[in-house]
């Protein structure tokens, strides 16, 4: 039997220092393999998975451009039969007789506005501060000129202006209503992305509307 290498505090403490270094250089080059690993993993589910996204955006769009074309003549039908200019109406929504389908075609829009919206609010702000005759009063049209506050944008807010026209017609002054009228006549939104939003009956007790998921995010997995 040999007998066992005797070493000394200095020679076992530089030995000790060799086995450390060795276990950190193996532990640094097991991370880098596994790092490298995780790359060549996402390289390789990226390679299958965008190609088939891409695939899927492509068919959605055929089929939205179909539905957009098929529904074309419909759109043209209803405008003339109901008075519509063009552009007067961003979404058309659609029930079958039975009341089982529905299906909204749009368009999302920005509010925007001529110059001449500020001759309009000048009107309209003109009529409002002069009722302003005691405190009250005051404070309620305080509470009628945040209708005429402007969002982020710059601009007014369309839904707002349908509540100031509410109120020029129950005012019944020609002033306040010509100022309205200049506001809407300068509305110019701004159209961005067409939609489409299909629903149908579930069939339960309740025959509650159920929304056809048409987003990738929309569908559950």
């Amino acid at each position: 039997m040999s007998e066992a290498v005797k070493m000394t505090a200095e020679e076992r403490a530089e030995w000790e220092a060799f086995k450390a270094e060795k276990a950190k250089k193996e532990a640094a080059a097991q991370r880098k393999q596994q790092r490298e690993d995780y790359a060549k993993l996402v390289d390789e589910e990226l390679a299958t998975a965008i190609p088939e996204l891409r695939n899927l955006s492509e068919r959605i769009k055929a089929v939205k451009d179909t539905i957009f074309g098929n529904f074309k003549a419909i759109l043209e039908a209803k405008a003339e039969i109901i008075g519509l200019k063009d552009g007067g109406q961003f979404s058309h929504t659609f029930t079958n007789s039975e009341s089982t389908l529905r299906i909204t075609l749009g368009v999302n829009t920005v509010d925007g506005y001529r110059d001449t919206v500020e001759d309009g609010i000048a009107m309209v702000r003109a009529y409002i501060e002069s009722l302003a005759t005691d405190e009250k009063s005051k404070a309620l049209v305080s509470a009628v000129l945040r209708l005429l506050s402007r969002d982020k944008q710059g601009s007014l807010k369309a839904s707002r202006v349908l509540q100031l026209r509410k109120m020029a017609e129950e005012s019944n002054d020609e002033r306040f209503m010509e100022g309205v009228k200049i506001i809407e006549e300068s509305y110019q939104p701004t159209e961005t992305r067409s939609y489409i939003r299909a629903q149908y009956r579930d069939g339960s007790g309740t025959n509650a509307w159920k929304n056809i998921p048409l987003s990738i995010t929309d569908v559950d997995i």
